[in-house]
């Protein structure tokens, strides 16, 4: 399945995305939940029901519904550094020995076709496409090769930087510069583990005003969905709706000569097998 929040005469509420448009889960199931991250902690009893009614009849069309992002506000929002091994060498970094986990503020998450904000303490704007884990149920400890029973389903990710910020000192630098406002969209959907397939097979590709600027497999990732489950829930708890965002490939805008950093008119498209895509254009941040 591919579960979407979508927006239909103001009214948010979850859906199904299908090739010709949304079955709305309030319609079709309605003792479930009407927001995401609740119908995530109804755990396999909810996908199951969800399940159920999959094959039935859209009740909206693409363009009678607005996208919105999976999880309007992820309790938790993790993200990786230099784990593809092509963007650590275009950086000049050596590989890392465990995975570099920093975290991403809730209030950054932004909808798969929204804008994203170039704020005027800035020109360092910078894009990172990267495949998401959704964690479908609270866990502590993972082991890796059970870690894979914990993922409700994969999302694109835009992990937006703003990249003088982010070098200002380690490690609250990651922070300041990963969590602006706008800068962590994702989406367009969350594909269950049964569609999406092998998480590490999958081609990534990102576009800047029709330009490829990213072009890889998440087979080169260093520390894969599973490494990253186990690492980071031995220390602390994941919970239902936390996102985790696995790194990103080599192209980024830092590391071209010169740098082609992102600007209001620009337009991020970034895809990945089986996902979908997301597209934002960018704009001036209106303060």
């Amino acid at each position: 399945m591919k579960l979407v929040t979508f927006i239909e005469n103001s009214i948010s509420r979850i859906g199904i995305l299908k090739d010709d448009g949304v079955i709305d889960l309030s319609r079709a199931a309605p003792d479930l939940a009407t927001d995401m991250l609740t119908f995530l902690e109804g755990g396999d009893a909810a996908m199951e029901k969800a399940a159920g009614v999959a094959d039935s009849d859209i009740h909206y069309a693409a363009n009678e519904i607005q996208l919105e992002c999976p999880i309007s506000k992820p309790p938790m929002i993790l993200a990786i550094g230099l784990n593809y091994r092509a963007h650590a060498e275009e950086t000049g970094s050596k590989l890392p020995e465990v995975p570099l986990v920093f975290t991403k503020q809730q209030t950054c998450a932004n909808g798969p076709f929204d804008d994203i904000y170039a704020p005027p303490e800035s020109k360092l704007l910078d894009y990172e496409g990267e495949l998401g884990v959704v964690i479908g149920k609270r866990c502590r400890r993972v082991r890796r090769e059970n870690a894979e029973d914990v993922i409700a389903g994969y999302c694109i990710v835009n992990d937006v930087s703003i990249r003088d910020w982010q070098a200002r000192g380690a490690p609250a630098s990651f922070t300041m510069g990963k969590s602006w406002d706008t800068h962590g969209p994702m989406g367009p959907s969350i594909v269950t583990r049964d569609e999406a397939g092998d998480p590490h097979q999958h081609q990534l590709k990102t576009w800047v005003n029709g330009e490829l600027r990213q072009n890889s497999n998440t087979s080169d990732l260093i520390f894969d969905c599973f490494d990253l489950i186990q690492f980071i829930s031995t220390a602390f708890t994941l919970v239902p709706g936390t996102i985790i965002s696995t790194g990103t490939p080599s192209g980024v805008a830092a590391a071209m000569k010169p740098p082609a950093w992102l600007v209001p008119g620009d337009i991020v498209r970034i895809e990945i097998d089986k996902l979908g895509h997301i597209e934002n254009k960018i704009i001036a941040e209106p303060v």
